[in-house]
């Protein structure tokens, strides 16, 4: 990228330390050198692209004041999250402190180990010149604890040394809030995919980490990407990638930027240099992989290739889009699947994952209540705000998102016999709507085009396709879709076991009710989310020991339990059900080793 210094006239520039950390406070001062005359206007964003929840980042600014020529200007507050400050000639300097304390990928935190921070969360945006060039000023805490802190992120270094502090600078203010920071003391190591660097950052301490293992699975599945997306090129999008990664006790979670992502896992789904040789991989690191994946799709897949109406992104307010079961849910496709396509699992742990999937999709009525199209334009209200009844009333654009995508893949094939699939319909997104969005010739994709290009690729009419399984509710079929590629699919119920059709919280030793399936044998005994289980039959319930208690009965049999609502101790009589969990398993026969199934790229591209 050409490093183009901000001039007198457009430039906006940042300087932000961690001057507080056992108080958790970022200091940031801000320069505007031509402020707007009438006085201008300074906001925070109220969300972060990735994480589509009003977050209100403002709430945690503590303090801020202006000044302008040595004397202090004044600060009108206009709504919740932005100001403007009275007209000056010159330069206009605000200083504003920012609490830091969200353990989380979306926000800020900081403490005495380390320093983290998305640019939505600190960073005010200055009205009417974000397109100019931003640059920021990374400082070093004067705090002793971090004399050993170096800076990794993937924006462009102006003055910085690579991992220094210093002056960082991005093209516009979009650039500039998509590529978060993280300071410590932390692990580093370095691959190259195809030629382009990726760092691999790991915060938190993690005892004989095996880096070695991670970089070389990692390259693998970037590499597979990469390839996916430019087939003749293997180019990739950026010209340097971060994973950066913040590992805890217990915690998962990502969220994808256009040269990084920030992620935090549990420590123990890391690799560990004390693993034999040859051991299978683990469920923790699978998961963790597999999350790499998914976030490093994201480059791609909803970075570039964007809902129309994320381009651009209004910060101030919700954004809705029918869309997410694409960008979400493609996504959540493709990257178990890439794990496959590199080499990183068998097709037998892919099958497995995939089973998992699907028979949690199952589990949950409000599939049969909310289309993935749905779920996705009320992803603000609903699925970012579950609460108890959510298994009853909505469904995950994310994992019903995936079955629709492997749905497609296979309808597509079918129709072509193979010529054609969804890498193909990916492979179109990218090149009309992608591959140039950054250069300023890219644009936004609506859902009726999306609709059109896929019966363009696969030479049909699907219109079909999308008012049954996107806009409408019914189950994907896939028994029947992944028959024809050789793929055997079992579901079993174990209707012989006992279940009152529950899910259970964690709250100490207490068994307390954290959703109650709809039709299932606690909501039909009148229990509800929230209700703590005392007895059954006079005997004490744990979390421990409430299967086992169950297993002494025969499906049908009614039974009393004790339980507290509030604090008030009620009775109910439960007559019980077999297990309605599916049980869904998926595995490759004979000619589904000859097949050109989703588990391998289209054979002509």
């Amino acid at each position: 990228m050409k490093k183009t210094v901000p001039s007198r006239k457009n430039g906006v520039s940042y300087a932000i330390t961690a001057k507080d950390l056992a108080g958790h406070i970022f200091q940031v001062t801000l320069s505007v050198q031509n402020p707007a005359p009438e006085g201008q206007v300074l906001a925070l964003p109220a969300w972060i692209p990735g994480s589509y929840m009003i977050r209100e980042f403002s709430r945690n600014i503590v303090r801020i004041r202006a000044e302008a020529g040595g004397q202090a200007v004044k600060l009108a507050k206009l709504d919740k999250h932005s100001w403007q400050a009275a007209p000056v000639d010159g330069e206009l300097t605000v200083v504003y402190e920012v609490y830091a304390w969200d353990l989380s990928v979306r926000a800020a935190h900081m403490d005495q180990t380390h320093a983290f921070f998305n640019g939505t969360s600190v960073f005010l945006r200055v009205a009417g010149q974000e397109d100019a060039p931003h640059t920021v000023d990374i400082q070093r805490p004067a705090d002793p604890a971090a004399r050993n802190w170096r800076v990794a992120t993937a924006l462009p270094e102006l003055k910085a040394k690579r991992y220094g502090f210093g002056t960082y600078i991005a093209a516009d203010y979009d650039e500039l809030i998509d590529h978060p920071v993280e300071m410590g003391d932390f692990a580093l190591a370095t691959f190259k995919a195809h030629g382009v660097p990726h760092d691999v950052v790991i915060t938190g301490r993690v005892p004989n980490l095996d880096m070695a293992r991670l970089c070389a699975d990692l390259k693998a599945i970037c590499e597979t990407q990469i390839l996916f997306f430019e087939p003749k090129t293997k180019k990739a999008p950026m010209d340097r990638y971060v994973f950066m990664t913040m590992a805890v006790g217990d915690g998962y979670g990502g969220l994808e930027h256009r040269a990084s992502t920030a992620l935090i896992c549990a420590r123990a789904d890391l690799p560990t240099t004390a693993t034999p040789k040859g051991a299978d991989i683990g469920e923790g690191y699978l998961k963790f992989l597999g999350l790499c994946s998914h976030e490093y799709f994201h480059t791609w897949n909803v970075k570039r290739i964007k809902p129309a109406a994320f381009a651009p992104y209004d910060l101030a307010v919700e954004n809705y889009t029918p869309l997410l079961w694409l960008f979400e849910g493609f996504t959540s496709y493709y990257d178990d699947l890439m794990l496959v396509r590199a080499g990183v699992i068998a097709e037998k742990a892919y099958f497995k994952m995939l089973g998992k999937t699907v028979g949690g999709v199952l589990r949950g009525a409000g599939r049969l209540k909310q289309s993935v199209a749905d779920s996705s334009f009320d992803a603000w209200g609903k699925y970012y705000r579950q609460d108890e009844n959510a298994p009853n009333a909505i469904v995950s654009y994310y994992t019903k998102g995936s079955l629709v995508g492997l749905a497609l893949d296979l309808t597509i094939r079918a129709k072509t016999v193979g010529a054609k699939s969804l890498d193909d319909v990916m492979l179109a997104l990218w090149q009309r709507y992608g591959r140039d969005f950054y250069n300023g010739a890219g644009r936004g994709v609506t859902p009726a085009e999306v609709e059109a290009l896929v019966d363009e690729v696969s030479g049909a009419k699907l219109k079909p396709f999308f008012e049954k399984y996107v806009r409408g509710t019914e189950d994907l079929p896939l028994a029947k879709l992944l028959a024809p590629f050789g793929v055997k699919y079992s579901e079993e119920r174990k209707s012989n076991k006992p279940s009152l059709d529950v899910n259970l919280g964690r709250d100490g030793a207490d068994c307390k009710l954290s959703s109650v399936h709809e039709g299932g044998a606690a909501h039909q005994a009148g229990l509800s989310a929230g209700d703590l289980l005392v007895a059954i039959d006079g005997l004490r319930v744990t979390p421990a020991n409430l299967d086992a208690l169950l297993g002494r009965y025969a499906v049908g049999a009614s039974v009393e339990i004790h339980a507290f609502r509030r604090d008030e101790l009620q009775t109910f009589r439960a007559r019980l059900q077999g297990e309605r969990v599916p049980g869904v398993t998926l595995a490759l026969d004979e000619a589904g080793k000859k097949s050109s199934g989703p588990l391998r790229p289209t054979a002509v591209r």
